[in-house]
């Protein structure tokens, strides 16, 4: 939020130097992110009065003469689109020759026959605003012909607070004052307020029913809509330029200046926080707004702006009363549902208006609304729509509902000023909820702050920030201010004790650790976690960290299950529902680097399957494993791949085994001749193989990709430590001739399996293949290592032998002879 320093100054006349402020607002939990000094317009730039403005003919070009005070009447031809016919005393900002301005000076020149004298300026020319649209204008008579425009628009320091969500009483130049007139023991001087109503107003307002329930869901909170709304009215306005001083404060806070009634609906937002709405009454049909919900799904409503919004029957509108009494959309709309002409809906309540009763540039009596709306039921509906307004950015925050009636009296002080005839009376309807008092002792406050506050210093923070403070001894008994929406438990409490007393003040000690019975262990699982991961990259995997949001079109690509658990409001179209499967992540990651030499990646994350929510690690592996340099490198080819989840592995002190995957057993992933089952300390936990070559394809990959995907967290075992044998160990070669379907793994399997106690390991080391063994077969060539208490002799590893054999033998295989 931007402010400037001499607003605040204002209303705190105390406050300290700008360079002394930025410790200081750190302290109260709203640090700037930037200070910005905004000079004042060059000493050539004058306030002048137009005399007349008459359009050239043949031209796009206004003739302007203007009252330049001491240098007399002056001419100037300007081709701002908002010179044309500009009303006698209107004063505008001039060059005036000999004046340098962006790097320029300025003189007079001939523009299509009239002597120029100088330059009419926009607020971007002037290096005062963005808007380059028009000139700045401004009322007649704010100042005397001929004036420095330096004068009235000073230099100063504009203030950009960052305001975390909670904080909504801040975000305006009250809240900020009244925020640091606490913590610094300031006075604070009050905006004024206005001429506060006497008797009833001429608009007559209807409300929906209280209890609304959206959605038809039974667990869902009832929303009231509207809780608080007032109505007041203004006559005989001028609209045109708002006051400098007006203009000066609502663009050094970030906005631009439109005309005097929008203008005073802004500044009255950025002084109290609360936004406003305001309309013509020529629109405002039987003098009654309805405020209700939508009538049904579809109805298109056209904002202020032009641009069409389609609402429906969870978003709150406001109406103009063309019936009296209504008290629905259906009402107002007619029977049957059908609407009337579309100029009923005046805005979708608390975001935008309609293009339906806007002000316009004609506009002498307006009708305005200051209410407080349900933050849920705003936020859902401008997130829906993708409307983010400055009013909205509030509303969804929280607004203080009892701000309304003293925002609507500002409002109208300000148009009464500038000659708008105020009517007394207003129309209030609603009864707003409040912060409810907070019950709490100073002992409580201490324990949880870990500091020594006394309770009386206590009552005199919370005191200064607005709340009621009663209980005598250590007890509080806090009623907040209606504007602090988020102080609700004693906690809260604590938290603006310690704002305002200090976090510096908080002693440098050791925290107590008390860890419940629940917790012991609570660690082992992030543990694990990290551990796995720093595994992962000590074997030169780099991690990545991908989107949650995946597409049906990407889950078709992939060959996945397409996404069950989808997004209401979807950022893009690629991202509209939870993934079902890591896998397409990490290939599309590698998509990304197609045309690189090398790509190892793994991502640990959470997928969202039918079956149920969990949490996996991928591993992907493209390109050869070590590139060739001035010695050959190393392929990166399946048992490349194999190998380093085997070293994964052996680091992390598990067992690993792969079991080929035919069939329908073959994940839709991977390549149905090149795909096994992950099997780790003995159970099953994933699969791993090559890309399925239409995946590869469908992501644009050539050459071989890699894959692995695994459950987390992956199965443990107890670490078991034991002496080395002394004992030597004993070999025997073993070949065995199987089909070459028969993978290695079962060979092994049932090696291990009648084995006995004396086979320690089991390692191929020779496959072949030849008519000698015949088609269709292959011989696999063991190395079986065996192991005792002490030195094996062939009388103990021969019977071990034999019966090897004979089971291989009995399960349909043969022994390759020398």
């Amino acid at each position: 939020m931007k402010i400037p320093y001499s607003w605040l100054k204002e209303l705190v006349p105390g406050l300290p130097v700008v360079s002394e402020l930025e410790p200081i607002m750190a302290g109260l939990g709203l640090p700037l992110e930037g200070v910005e000094e905004v000079a004042a317009p060059p000493a050539g730039v004058l306030l002048v009065a137009v005399k007349a403005a008459e359009a050239m003919p043949g031209t796009q070009l206004t003739k302007l003469t203007l009252d330049v005070g001491e240098h007399g009447e002056r001419v100037i031809a300007s081709g701002a689109g908002n010179a044309v016919g500009l009303p006698a005393g209107t004063m505008l900002a001039l060059v005036s020759p000999g004046t340098e301005l962006g790097g320029m000076t300025y003189g007079v020149r001939a523009l299509q026959g009239v002597e120029s004298w100088g330059m009419a300026a926009s607020a971007k020319e002037l290096g005062l605003g963005e808007s380059s649209a028009g000139l700045m204008l401004f009322p007649a008579g704010t100042a005397k012909p001929g004036t420095p425009m330096r004068e009235l628009w000073v230099a100063d320091h504009v203030l950009d607070v960052e305001v975390t969500p909670n904080r909504a009483d801040v975000l305006s130049a009250l809240g900020l004052a009244r925020d640091l007139a606490a913590f610094l023991k300031l006075d604070l001087v009050q905006p004024p307020m206005g001429p506060q109503a006497v008797g009833e107003g001429e608009i007559r307002v209807s409300l929906p029913p209280k209890g609304i329930r959206i959605e038809r869901d039974p667990t869902q909170k009832l929303r009231f809509g509207c809780d608080r709304f007032v109505a007041r009215t203004v006559s005989g306005l001028r609209n045109g330029p708002a006051p400098l001083w007006m203009q000066r404060r609502v663009t050094l806070a970030g906005m631009r200046p439109i005309d005097l009634i929008v203008d005073t609906s802004n500044y009255v937002m950025l002084e109290l926080g609360q936004p406003t709405a305001l309309y013509d009454r020529r629109d405002v049909r039987g003098d009654q707004i309805l405020v209700a919900f939508g009538l049904r799904q579809g109805e298109r409503v056209r904002d202020l702006l032009g641009n069409e919004h389609e609402v429906g029957p969870e978003d709150l509108l406001i109406l103009d009363g063309a019936q009296p009494e209504v008290s629905t959309v259906a009402e107002a709309f007619g029977t049957a549902g059908q609407p009337k002409p579309g100029d009923t809906v005046l805005g979708i309540a608390g975001i935008v208006g309609g293009d339906h009763g806007h002000v316009r540039a004609d506009t002498t009596d307006v009708v305005i609304e200051v209410a407080h709306f349900d933050p849920v039921l705003l936020r859902r509906t401008s997130t829906r729509l993708g409307l983010k307004t400055d009013a909205v950015y509030r509303y969804e925050r929280g607004v203080d509902p009892l701000l309304p009636e003293r925002a609507a009296a500002r409002l109208v002080g300000l148009l009464g000023d500038a000659g708008g005839q105020v009517h007394p009376g207003a129309t209030v309807v609603g009864d707003p909820e409040i912060p409810g008092r907070i019950e709490a002792t100073g002992e409580q406050i201490r324990a949880l702050l870990g500091m020594p506050v006394d309770t009386d210093e206590m009552r005199g923070i919370l005191t200064r920030l607005g709340c009621v403070v009663e209980g005598e001894g250590d007890t509080l008994s806090v009623l907040p201010p209606s504007w602090r929406v988020d102080m609700a438990i004693w906690q809260d409490l604590a938290e603006e004790v310690a704002r305002l007393h200090g976090y510096s003040h908080l002693p440098e000690s050791l925290p107590t650790l008390r860890v419940h019975e629940s917790n012991i262990g609570a660690e082992k699982p992030g543990v694990a976690r990290a551990t796995l991961r720093r595994t992962l990259a000590g074997i030169g995997a780099q991690e990545v960290v991908t989107y949650t949001f995946t597409s049906d079109e990407e889950a078709g690509k992939a060959r996945t299950e397409r996404p069950g658990v989808r997004l209401r409001n979807p950022l893009t179209a690629d991202r509209t529902g939870l993934r079902t499967a890591l896998y397409p992540s990490l290939v599309k990651a590698a998509q990304a680097h197609a045309k690189g030499d090398r790509v190892l990646i793994f991502e640990m994350g959470r997928i969202f399957p039918a079956s149920g929510e969990t949490e996996r690690v991928g591993l992907l592996m493209r390109g050869p494993l070590a590139p060739r340099t001035d010695q050959a490198g190393v392929a990166g080819d399946f048992r490349a791949f194999k190998g380093l989840v085997e070293t994964l592995a052996g680091t992390l002190g598990a067992s690993f085994e792969l079991r080929q995957l035919r069939g329908d057993a073959v994940p839709s992933a991977l390549h149905p001749g090149i795909a096994g089952e992950v099997v780790w300390n003995g159970q099953s936990v994933g699969w791993l193989g090559a890309l399925h070559p239409e995946i590869a394809q469908a992501f644009g990959l050539k050459g071989d990709t890699f894959l692995m995907e695994a459950a987390l967290p992956l199965p443990g075992r107890e670490w078991a430590f034991r002496d080395p044998s002394r004992a030597p160990a004993a070999w025997r070669d073993l070949a065995v001739i199987t089909p070459v379907s028969t993978s290695y793994g079962e060979i092994a399997a049932l090696l291990r399996e009648h084995g006995g106690t004396l086979l320690e390991s089991v390692e191929p080391f020779d496959v072949f293949t030849g008519e000698q063994i015949g088609a269709g077969n292959r011989s696999v060539a063991v190395r079986l290592v065996f192991r005792g208490d002490k030195t094996l002799t062939d009388a103990e590893v021969d019977p071990v032998m034999d019966a090897l054999m004979g089971a291989v033998r009995a399960q349909g295989w043969n022994i390759r002879e020398k």
